[in-house]
């Protein structure tokens, strides 16, 4: 039988490495994960945002709250 991965488990799996963040405005952001909660949170360090395919600056620490994730993709 096939395994079942949990959210949390996925999130947990992608700590400290390059992720895609696509949030609700049409942004995204590009960063490595240093952080999550269980509401899917996230801390993002050195992340660069997107928004309409243009970059529109990078950022040291983004913090990204969970109601407003639309998916998580690793980079």
């Amino acid at each position: 039988m096939d395994q079942v991965v949990k959210p949390l488990q996925v999130l947990q799996n992608s700590l400290n490495k390059n992720v895609l963040v696509c949030v609700k405005g049409n942004k995204e952001y590009r960063g490595i994960l240093t952080g999550y909660d269980q509401h899917m949170n996230l801390v993002l360090k050195n992340a660069e945002e997107f928004s309409d395919n243009q970059s529109r600056g990078t950022f040291p620490v983004v913090v990204v709250r969970g109601d407003n994730v639309i998916y998580i993709s690793p980079s």
